[in-house]
């Protein structure tokens, strides 16, 4: 279903973000659905309706996450998402960001033109410091992404996630405000 501009939570040129709704279910499943070899092996968004209403109600529900769909302006079209997980505030003040285009979105920049926008998010009204995300090595799309929105690359994980039958390696890519700042 297309969404308004006005119920953005922020504006770039061709996208917009926004929180994940319960409503989403449909047209999240479908994209996610025609995105599986895009996605496999790398991650398993919720394909089914009960499943999408399990994994909304984590990111709308839980304090330590915030979930974002980047849609097109023009159409409100779903082409992505971003999450912000392992919320901890306090002295560390971090997330960790995990993400996912969808096929007809992909490769078009409208990804990373979504998590500029979440980072923003994230350090403007979110208050967060420090953002990271823990990429497997050969996925090579989701490694530009981090390097293009200038995360910086801080170590090797091995064996840090099991994903799809297997524990997967992992590089560790991270951004500070004042990096976001300085750069």
């Amino acid at each position: 279903m297309p969404h308004t501009p006005s119920r953005f939570l922020a504006e770039g040129p061709r996208v917009g973000i926004r929180h994940f709704t319960y409503e989403d279910a449909a047209e999240f499943t479908a994209r996610a659905r025609e995105s599986k070899d895009l996605h496999h092996p790398w991650l398993f968004p919720p394909t089914t309706p009960q499943a999408y209403t399990a994994y909304a109600a984590r990111l709308i529900e839980d304090p330590s996450k915030a979930g974002f769909l980047v849609c097109t302006r023009d159409d409100g079209a779903l082409a992505g998402f971003v999450n912000i997980n392992n919320i901890v505030e306090g002295a560390f003040q971090c997330g960790a960001l995990g993400y996912g285009a969808f096929a007809h979105a992909a490769g078009r920049g409208l990804m990373r033109e979504g998590l500029d926008l979440v980072v923003a998010h994230a350090f403007g009204p979110m208050r967060l410091h420090r953002l990271e995300i823990n990429v497997q090595p050969l996925n090579t799309a989701s490694v530009a992404l981090a390097r293009a929105a200038g995360f910086r690359l801080e170590g090797f994980s091995p064996k840090m996630l099991y994903i799809d039958g297997d524990w997967r390696d992992h590089e560790r890519w991270a951004l500070t405000v004042e990096m976001r700042t300085s750069g």
